[in-house]
């Protein structure tokens, strides 16, 4: 019987090395719609290709910048927290677990709502995970403010927020197949460190395997 220390090792090699070759194997299957997403994003709005949206926190609460399609208008997430006319939304975008709905955004430009629903956007994250910055399946790579003010919300999430932050934070993960962006922050870190703790390959395969469906369908899409 192998110890629980040797399980995790084992799993964690066979983690990567699934993140390595299937992130390459994405990123070449999904480059046409990549390149098109990028001219699309060039030719209809103003600004980068990729969103200039704050780092995020990463394994053992190290930040990171990741990589993602820009969905928004230039400087969205600045604009939201200073301009006047975001005032209700920035309310509203704290109020509902930091995320708003995609109809309810006016920050979104016309691709970006499109990107947006069926989770284009989140493509240029397989660069994240080539960099072993991310992982192709875990829990949600969280804003810094997010965790610090959600868990002045939630102060029993404390311990779980822990918990997820010992692991890669996903491009996909439990509570994105399970419900996605439609549970609050306190059940969605419960599902974060319940994934953090499970610790196996076959949970995460039937995730990756449920992630396709989530992403054709837009449910839950913000």
């Amino acid at each position: 019987m192998f110890n629980d220390d040797f399980r995790k090792r084992a799993y964690y090699f066979l983690k990567r090395i699934i993140d390595i070759f299937g992130s390459i194997f994405l990123l070449i299957l999904f480059f046409p719609i990549m390149l098109i997403t990028a001219i699309a994003i060039k030719l209809t709005s103003e600004g980068p290709v990729f969103a200039d949206i704050p780092m995020r926190v990463g394994k053992d609460g190290k930040k990171f910048k990741l990589y993602k399609f820009r969905s928004m208008i230039v400087n969205a997430h600045v604009l939201m927290k200073t301009d006047p006319k975001f005032k209700k939304l920035y309310k509203k975008y704290k109020e509902s677990s930091y995320k708003i709905s995609i109809n309810e955004d006016p920050r979104i430009t016309t691709v970006g709502r499109f990107i947006r629903k069926y989770s284009i956007d989140e493509m240029p994250q397989f660069i994240n995970v080539l960099r072993g910055e991310m992982s192709i399946v875990g829990p949600r790579a969280y804003y810094p403010d997010e965790l610090k003010e959600q868990q002045k919300k939630y102060p029993h999430t404390k311990a779980l927020v822990k918990k997820v932050l010992k692991v890669k934070p996903g491009i996909t993960g439990y509570w994105q197949v399970s419900g996605r962006n439609e549970v609050n922050f306190d059940k969605r870190i419960e599902m974060d460190a319940y994934y953090a703790q499970k610790c196996s390959i076959f949970f995460d395969i039937w995730i990756m395997l449920k992630t396709p469906w989530v992403m054709i369908s837009g449910k839950g899409a913000l």
